[in-house]
């Protein structure tokens, strides 16, 4: 009897060193554009082991949007930051796409136009040259929803396509304002003024999107099947992405520092790179102390300070984009879907013709997977 009971453990314990033995689930997130610092949030998922720690193993596969799409609606993928506008049309088009983490919390696009040219208001944007990189994806969406929640349409405007060339159109007076990604371009177009290279501009200023509409943008989108057959793994997924996103929004020193081990040619000199190990290694004593998310934000902007008065615009330029895009991904809760934000980014396509059907939009997007505490 005593012996029976020893094997009925040995293979009970057997059989649980088989379970946390297994082999890690392969994925390959799917991402747009290219390796950039905006995507950080995900370089610490990886760098910090936290997809090791949900038992995954995580390539990064980069390319343009409507790719990625493609390959999740068929399940050729099972996960990619995607945006919201995009998991709406597909969704209208029968691809059941469904978003499980709201990356972004506000809207990233917004107009920059020149300080001191008579433009106070989205109104005094009428008849004025605006430019955008054409009448496609977040950019274009974005514009409707402004100019809608401000009592205007693009008749009212002179829309010029310039492709993603912002900064060189707008510094040579080619348009007056132009349709801009709120992290990174403005501060292009600043640089270059402070240079004296803007056709005497000295400064810009924007209208965000996120102040006059709440639209879905960006995040981790996954499809039915794989939400249907293995919430597991979607759980797990989510776990991953949520601690990568709050270290990122916890402590953007160490986060630069690692996400140049994905973003070929990040600024990062000797002293600057000793700068932030000395930042980050103080971030992380501070944290230990569990501050609240305003005192957080107040470090992150103590930090700013710091580095402006010890290194150049240039050197700069990529750590101040990353703190920018935290602020666009900061919440009370990290990813968090709100519903009347999916029925506003419907609505505004809608109007635009790019959805004929509405859909649910309830089926769109779930909270379901999010961590139970934030920490």
């Amino acid at each position: 009897m005593v012996r029976r009971i020893v094997l009925i453990l040995l293979f009970a314990w057997v059989g649980v060193l088989g379970v946390n033995a297994r082999q890690p689930d392969q994925q390959t997130l799917f991402l747009t554009f290219i390796p950039n610092i905006q995507f950080a949030p995900i370089y610490m998922a990886g760098e910090k082991g936290y997809f090791a720690e949900n038992n995954l193993t995580v390539t990064f596969e980069y390319g343009d949007e409507n790719v990625g799409v493609d390959m999740l609606a068929i399940n050729q993928r099972q996960f990619g930051i995607i945006s919201g506008e995009e998991v709406i049309k597909s969704r209208a088009a029968g691809r059941p796409l469904v978003s499980v983490f709201e990356w972004f919390q506000k809207y990233p696009v917004g107009i920059v136009y020149p300080d001191n040219s008579g433009i106070e208001s989205l109104a005094d944007l009428k008849g004025r040259k605006v430019g955008i990189p054409g009448r496609f994806g977040a950019s274009y969406n974005g514009l409707i929803a402004i100019l809608a929640a401000n009592d205007l349409v693009e008749a009212d405007i002179q829309l010029e396509p310039i492709g993603f060339n912002a900064a060189d159109v707008f510094c040579v007076g080619g348009v007056e304002a132009s349709v801009v990604y709120v992290s990174n371009e403005p501060l292009q177009i600043q640089q270059r003024a402070d240079a004296g290279q803007c056709n005497g501009i000295s400064g810009v200023s924007v209208f965000p999107v996120a102040d006059s509409a709440d639209m879905v943008s960006n995040g981790l989108v996954t499809n039915e099947e794989t939400l249907n057959n293995n919430p597991d793994l979607v759980q797990r997924m989510v776990n991953a992405y949520h601690l990568g996103l709050q270290s990122a929004i916890n402590n953007p020193a160490e986060t630069y520092l690692l996400s140049a081990n994905q973003v070929e040619n990040l600024p990062l000199d000797d002293a600057f790179r000793a700068a932030l190990e000395a930042a980050s290694v103080a971030q992380a004593e501070f944290l230990a102390t569990n501050p609240d998310r305003e005192a957080v934000a107040a470090s992150r902007d103590a930090l700013w300070q710091q580095l402006t008065q010890q290194f150049d615009s240039a050197t700069l330029l990529q750590f101040r984009v990353l703190l920018n895009s935290i602020e666009l991904w900061d919440a009370d809760v990290l990813g968090y879907a709100d519903e009347s934000s999916w029925i506003t980014t419907q609505e505004v396509l809608t109007t635009m013709g790019f959805v004929t059907t509405p859909i649910d939009v309830t089926a769109a997007f779930t909270n379901q997977f999010l961590p139970q505490s934030e920490g």
